[in-house]
């Protein structure tokens, strides 16, 4: 459906919910040091909503905000696990768990540090992070 990318379906762990992204089988992940990335181990990478389609679960979701409550932390109700969210950075798109996909869609993934701490700054400063969700 969406030229030169592959379709990856995944989830949390107890399978409650499950999705499905058109994305690149190379990933692009960022792995933030902001305060909530750290204790999450929080590596994502993003993608235009239109790419990201819930299959299962919308009732087992729950959310967590804090702060600016742009981010919407979204993690399953009975597991915990938080396979993708809505980031502070792109608000209309998702951030995706590369660990919580499916084998056998990845080819490669390169992960790039952001600095979290200072995200203001570094959002401003990095050259493609804002249009990650744009079609």
């Amino acid at each position: 459906e969406y030229r030169g990318l592959v379709k990856h379906t995944g989830g949390c762990h107890c399978g409650a919910v499950r999705f499905e992204v058109w994305a690149s089988a190379d990933l692009h992940v960022f792995n933030c040091n902001c305060s909530i990335c750290t204790k999450k181990q929080n590596r994502h990478f993003i993608v235009p909503a239109s790419h990201f389609k819930l299959l299962k679960g919308a009732d087992n979701l729950t959310t967590y905000t804090f702060n600016t409550h742009r981010a919407q932390h979204t993690f399953c109700k009975t597991c915990g696990v938080q396979s993708f969210y809505t980031p502070r950075s792109n608000p209309d798109g998702y951030g995706i768990a590369p660990h919580c996909l499916d084998d056998g869609t990845v080819q490669t993934i390169i992960i790039e540090d952001i600095n979290g701490k200072e995200w203001e700054k570094a959002v401003r400063e990095h050259k493609t992070i804002k249009d990650l969700s744009k079609p």
